[in-house]
């Protein structure tokens, strides 16, 4: 049985604790956050302990084998480091971080300290995206040659607004879409050139759109479309090859809605796509990556696998910023 800690309470680890809530084999050792009174209404909820430091926890409890890091980006590298120093294998939220720089000090770091690092890329385990990429691999619709993926929802209203603080978190580009570039990575390897345009710095942040073009290296070409500015979440995607479409649209089973920006007031916390399974997406990541530290075997998506969407990321980020092609 493995003990687990999850540091933050807010809604990436209220989804986590409740994860791990549900699993059997797995013990939830308690819950970390500087605001006592989020950590502890979390940990009655989900029935284990509130602390305000992991320091704290860690010399409370008798045993932690992994922690779980679902603070804000800008925190991510200070929680795993330390987590890597008290030698417990860790599992971080996207993005992996910040900037690049300190992506690969966390991954060095975790490596010399001989513990595993895992991070949350979590549409790797939809369903829908891996049916998708299946299809992909049966030569179903011939080789792909164009594809266009969407991803939109309110802006997410986070602790002291850090969502909106582009330096804290980076924007949409590298806080929402990154799901996109690693999923596309995933079914079409190395990305060669990318081109965006955006809102980013001409608008505030709840009304943040990009539009990123990809070109891989085996030629296909992707656009990636990501927005704060809707009413609800959805995502889709189309794949488009010689002999075929393969399409999903979340959206779908609403066609028609209307809603009045007024009475808007921004989501409280990231918005978390919605699964009609019994053991969600997050569930199976989460119990994925426990698995892989009990079996001593390779993730679906390694650190090595988040870095590279992170550079994706800063490359769409720079091209808006300077208007020209970002080669990788």
């Amino acid at each position: 049985m493995l003990h687990v800690l999850v540091i933050g309470a807010g809604t990436m680890g209220k989804v986590h604790s409740q994860a791990y809530a549900a699993m059997e084999n797995v013990r939830l050792a308690g819950i970390v956050d500087i605001r006592a009174d989020q950590a502890g209404r979390l940990a009655s909820q989900v029935g284990t302990l509130p602390f305000t430091s992991i320091d704290e926890a860690l010399k409370t409890l008798d045993r932690v084998d992994v922690i779980d890091v679902c603070v804000p980006t800008y925190l991510h590298k200070q929680y795993v480091l330390k987590a890597a120093d008290s030698g417990k294998h860790v599992i971080c939220e996207k993005p992996l971080a910040r900037n690049l720089k300190d992506a690969q000090e966390m991954i060095r770091y975790c490596k010399d300290k001989n513990v595993k690092l895992f991070v949350g890329h979590v549409i790797r385990f939809f369903p829908e995206y891996i049916n998708a990429k299946r299809l992909l691999e049966q030569n179903t619709i011939g080789p792909a040659a164009v594809v266009r993926t969407s991803r939109g929802g309110p802006f997410p209203v986070g602790w002291n607004n850090w969502y909106g603080d582009f330096a804290l978190s980076g924007g949409l580009t590298l806080d929402l879409i990154i799901h996109d570039f690693d999923y596309l990575r995933w079914c079409f390897g190395e990305v060669e050139r990318v081109y965006a345009k955006g809102l980013q710095g001409r608008i505030s942040a709840p009304l943040d759109y990009a539009l990123v073009t990809l070109r891989f290296k085996n030629g296909v070409i992707a656009h990636v479309e990501g927005t704060w500015a809707h009413s609800t979440f959805s995502m889709k995607f189309e794949m488009a090859g010689k002999s075929g479409i393969i399409e999903y649209d979340s959206a779908k089973e609403q066609p028609l809605a209307v809603f009045s920006r007024a009475e808007q007031t921004g989501s409280r916390g990231v918005a978390i796509p919605e699964s009609p399974l019994k053991e969600n997406p997050y569930y199976l990541e989460l119990k994925h990556f426990l698995s892989c530290i009990e079996q001593d075997k390779k993730p679906v998506v390694t650190a090595e696998d988040a870095y590279e969407a992170m550079r994706i990321s800063l490359a769409a980020t720079e091209s808006m910023k300077t208007g020209k092609l970002v080669s990788l």
